[in-house]
């Protein structure tokens, strides 16, 4: 059988292209501009959860996060093309946008996510990190069809799926400033050569000829950026106390 097309790594390069590589370099919303902030920080880890090894998010709970890094392993999964979703951090991305730009979505994560499990059981009699990769495969595609049992998501399924689709293509191709796209697995992927502040005629030549080498740098590494932090507009002070925003 042919793979669902939902988790097809090649249609969704297709919607997103070099040019949406650019585009998401800087998600819309996310920036607030400062004199003095650094990169993002990296979440918070308490003690236990470093002694586990184990990474503790910002404003996901564990459960939360354990579903959510399994449904954006399905959207954008590991193949003979290279690292997926999970490598890139996309989790990460969307966890700290959640505290800024994301905000606003914060309920639909946490019923949306409740809502998948529900129906992963009601529908295949195990929850939805239980299922094997085909199943969870057929859950989603029902989550995005909008096929799922009445009751079990508030509102439309299909809303939730491409919401966090949207988001997931903006933590794996986003500037890796935000927490995704880890060692530039993104831009790498679709072969985007990084932004750029001059390109010179054998750059441009390079760049025709598909020659062009990727030079791994965030948007700020060029000084004529100004370094810029996400946050949490309705909450001026860091959630941590550190004196930067997420």
């Amino acid at each position: 059988m042919d793979a669902p097309k939902i988790i097809s790594r090649r249609a969704l390069l297709r919607g997103v292209g070099v040019a949406g590589a650019a585009a998401v370099a800087a998600p819309a919303g996310l920036l607030v501009s400062t004199s003095d902030a650094g990169a993002a920080p990296a979440a918070a880890q308490t003690s236990a959860g470093a002694a586990a090894g184990r990474q503790v998010y910002q404003h996901l709970t564990a459960s939360e996060a354990e579903l959510l890094e399994a449904m954006v392993d399905r959207l954008i999964p590991a193949d003979a093309l290279g690292p997926g979703a999970k490598d890139a951090g996309v989790l990460t991305y969307i966890d700290r946008a959640l505290g800024s730009a994301l905000a606003s979505s914060r309920a639909a994560y946490t019923a949306g996510l409740a809502a998948l499990d529900r129906y992963a059981s009601a529908s295949r009699g195990q929850g939805f990190l239980a299922l094997n990769a085909r199943d969870r495969d057929s859950v989603l595609m029902d989550v995005e069809s909008g096929t799922v049992t009445p009751g079990i998501f508030t509102g439309n399924s299909t809303q939730f799926f491409s919401m966090v689709l949207g988001h997931t293509r903006q933590g794996m191709f986003g500037d890796p400033f935000y927490g995704g796209n880890k060692d530039f697995i993104g831009w790498d992927l679709l072969r985007y050569p990084g932004v750029r502040t001059t390109v010179t005629a054998a750059d441009q030549k390079s760049l025709e000829a598909d020659q062009l080498k990727p030079n791994h740098r965030s948007a700020y590494d060029n000084e004529m950026f100004v370094k810029a932090t996400a946050r949490n507009d309705a909450h001026d002070q860091d959630h941590n106390g550190d004196g930067h925003g997420h």
